[in-house]
């Protein structure tokens, strides 16, 4: 029989129904203060002094059941009201309201139903109606117990209801997410009062319905409702989730104006705020302005710069907080630890491990434990790694993610598709691993076998794994493969609008592919597809189109980039340079170059003054190139040497190729391509003694020319050229293709001289 169908209206002028007599304490003597502290024997000791007394004077005292309260409160719970039903069936004596209150609240603590059901069903015997604040009480633990149905129907049946009454049920139904009922129910309250407002806000907040808590604050607010700590807490964690510090520093105004700014509390939800809406300068001037900061502020602005930078002020911040006198714990460490695998600062992380093992506390913490794997593993000390994780208790599928990224890091693949393969359960994150591992490590067929596997297991893709495995498209230069996988992106959803930085990093991917494939077209489709674009989407396509010889489209889209308010930054302007010397515009390469400090503040790097050697060495302006490596900054590499030894090449100035070549000999003494170069270039001039010379120097140093290589894919197949390779069957036909191409090349007054002694052939 329902439960709700037990109680009776109650009204203020009914008579008190007779009780059971309730007189002195006097007879409980037994129960002194001297009983031994063990809540279960307590409780027993209780039920037998109550026996006791029933059957020599039948009495009792109510005050004795008030030790009732010590044994609720020592975690009895469950156990306690078991023993405490099991006996009081037999006993005519009643206990007063405050003591079924502290029952239930024992029934709470434990979490136990079945415990509940049991008070109220020895309530439903007594004879007489229970108190309103009895019940809300056992509305409160049914609630709590994960009975909402019992909860309703107990609320609905109660002949009275208080404002508990309500915010009982209504933050219970919040509280796990049914909001619908809790709105309905907050509508028909009479008069809603603090708690239930911050029910509200608390209860859609918890569900990621942002925008309606905070409609709920702001009507809180306009109808003159004290707002507090627990108001904006709830707020603040709204604006978290929508990522709007704009009204979170709104809301942040209001704080400072009701001088909460100050409260710990208060201060740690504003940190919090500011640190998921990624603004740590913010997070820092709050931080600053608190009298008093504890270990979960501290907490917060380290996590901050953690997750959004400067990594190293997380680690100064650890640094301030120990001389600070603020004891950390294993969120601290593990955040710390964490800003060092970032940077790379093992010698900084083994530091923090060795605090960390000093507490017994520390050892088995499971976050922590992760973050020492994660760091040990991304700074390549996987046996360090290993060790750690083979002593945790438990495996959790973070770290085991962390070792599959670590293997592959350190080119262990095959141990990181073991440990793939060993996991009891795998995450998209650890099929993420994996196919990055095997694409950082040249395996791009392996990583695309995973992911068809990882679509036969149905599990969902991110834009994480399109991005590798475009990557992997890419490397392989499989551009029906990649066509595939673009397919694949738009069925699962990735349009390429404002807002999801997982669909410009797919798009980026997507571009990036095309390109390397040769499909430039391909590529602006996807480019002009893309409402949002970030620094990577501009990058990838002036590079793109200068590496493919669309030089002036490269220098056309440098343009709408300006245009668009982004600005550039070295890798930018190494694409806009290439464009130039592509294109053959000399006069607008040397103004480019030198605007990059003037208009952008960039410095030129080795790349920068390699591109203009490179446009000023094709359009025959040696002596310029001459000039510029002298005012050079930095010390020229073998990219910048090997650039200028083509150009000499090209306009037959040996005297400055020999100079060239013997750097190059110096830096990288192993290539045979400076080598070839200058013979070549000797051999043009008629200086065949000089080529015998150069040919014997090779040979003395043991330099080999390898053959050169380059393949090309026709109808899904890869056919390899190889220089002076004759084994192909079809070698005649190719050889005549050659001739014939050689005369029209002729025809047209191209030189074929550079190409006379390279023979091609398919492999």
């Amino acid at each position: 029989m329902p439960c709700s169908k037990r109680f009776e209206p109650i009204e203020s002028n009914r008579a008190e129904p007779n009780r059971t007599p309730i007189l002195d304490d006097v007879m409980l003597a037994s129960l002194s203060s001297t009983t031994p502290l063990d809540p279960l024997l307590l409780l027993q000791e209780i039920i037998h002094g109550l026996q006791f007394a029933q059957r020599n004077l039948h009495i009792v005292s109510t005050g004795k059941w008030e030790r009732w309260v010590y044994v609720s409160k020592d975690g009895m719970g469950s156990n306690a009201s078991l023993v405490f039903s099991k006996h009081l069936r037999d006993l005519s004596v009643l206990p007063n309201s405050t003591f079924f209150a502290h029952l239930l609240q024992s029934c709470i603590d434990s979490a136990s139903l079945r415990s509940a059901k049991r008070v109220h069903a020895r309530l439903l015997k007594t004879r007489f109606s229970p108190e309103t604040f009895i019940l809300n009480r056992l509305i409160d633990a049914y609630a709590k117990c994960g009975s909402l149905d019992y909860a309703r129907n107990l609320f609905d049946a109660m002949p009275q209801r208080n404002a508990f009454s309500w915010n009982a049920l209504i933050g219970a139904f919040a509280k796990v997410g049914f909001v619908d009922e809790a709105r309905r129910l907050f509508c028909l309250m009479p008069e809603p009062d603090q708690c239930s407002w911050n029910s509200m806000i608390s209860g859609f907040s918890q569900c990621g319905m942002f925008g309606e808590a905070l409609a709920f604050f702001a009507e809180m607010h306009a109808e003159d409702f004290v707002l507090n700590a627990y108001s904006f807490s709830s707020a603040l964690s709204a604006c978290s989730g929508l990522v709007d510090s704009r009204i979170g520093a709104q809301i942040h105004g209001l704080i400072s104006k009701l001088r909460l700014v100050r409260d710990v509390y208060m201060g740690s939800a504003l940190l919090d705020m500011y640190s998921k809406c990624k603004r740590p300068s913010d997070a820092l001037r709050v931080f600053e302005e608190m009298p008093e900061r504890n270990v979960v502020s501290w907490n917060t602005l380290i996590t901050c710069y953690e997750q959004n930078g400067p990594v190293n002020k997380a680690v100064l911040l650890f640094v301030a907080m120990m001389k600070d006198g603020i004891k950390y714990d294993e969120v601290t460490l593990a955040s710390v630890v964490s800003a060092c695998a970032s940077l790379s600062a093992i010698r900084e992380g083994m530091q923090i491990h060795t605090r960390a093992i000093k507490f017994d506390k520390f050892r088995n913490d499971m976050i922590l434990s992760n973050a020492l794997v994660d760091m040990y593993a991304k700074c390549k000390r996987i046996r360090k790694a290993r060790s750690i994780f083979d002593r945790m208790p438990f495996k959790s599928v973070v770290a085991e993610t962390s070792m599959i990224s670590g293997y592959a890091k350190s080119s262990s693949v095959e141990d990181a598709r073991l440990m793939f393969l060993g996991m009891p359960e795998r995450n998209i994150i650890a099929w993420n691993a994996l196919i990055a591992g095997y694409t950082q490590n040249g395996e791009d067929e392996e990583a695309l076998d995973l992911f068809l596997h990882l679509k036969r297991e149905s599990v969902w893709p991110t834009h994480y794994t399109y991005g590798n495995i475009l990557n992997a498209c890419a490397n392989i230069s499989d551009l029906h493969l990649g066509k595939q996988a673009h397919a694949h992106v738009l069925k699962h959803g990735f349009r390429f609008e404002p807002g999801p930085e997982s669909d410009i990093f797919v798009g980026n991917s997507l571009i990036d592919m095309y390109l390397k494939c040769g499909s430039i077209d391909e590529s602006e489709k996807v480019f002009e597809r893309m409402i949002g674009r970030d620094k990577v989407t501009w990058n990838a396509m002036i590079v793109g189109c200068a590496q493919n010889g669309r030089g002036k489209e490269a220098l056309h889209i440098f343009d709408r980039m300006l245009v668009s308010g982004e600005n550039p930054d070295h890798v930018t302007m190494i694409g806009v340079l290439s464009g130039c010397s592509h294109a053959g515009l000399v006069d607008q390469g040397r103004q480019y170059f030198s605007s990059m400090t003037e208009l952008h503040g960039i410095i030129p790097s080795q790349d920068h003054y390699t591109c203009m050697v490179d446009l000023l060495g094709r359009a025959g302006h040696l002596k310029e190139v001459e000039e510029l490596i002298k005012e050079m900054q930095i010390k020229p590499d073998v990219v910048l040497w090997n650039s200028l030894l083509a150009a000499c090449r090209l306009h037959d100035n040996v005297e400055l190729g020999e100079w060239v070549a013997e750097k190059l000999f110096e830096l990288d003494s192993e290539n045979s391509g400076p080598y070839v170069l200058l013979s070549n270039m000797y051999a043009r001039m008629g200086r065949w003694a000089d080529v015998v010379r150069l040919r014997r120097r090779m040979k003395e140093r043991g330099v080999a020319k390898q053959p050169g290589c380059s393949w090309i894919e026709i109808s899904r197949k890869v056919h390899v050229f190889l220089v002076r390779d004759k084994r192909h069957p079809c070698r005649k036909d190719i050889y005549g293709i050659l001739r014939i191409l050689k005369l029209q090349m002729k025809m047209i007054g191209l030189d074929s001289e550079l190409y006379e002694d390279i023979n091609y052939s398919f492999y």
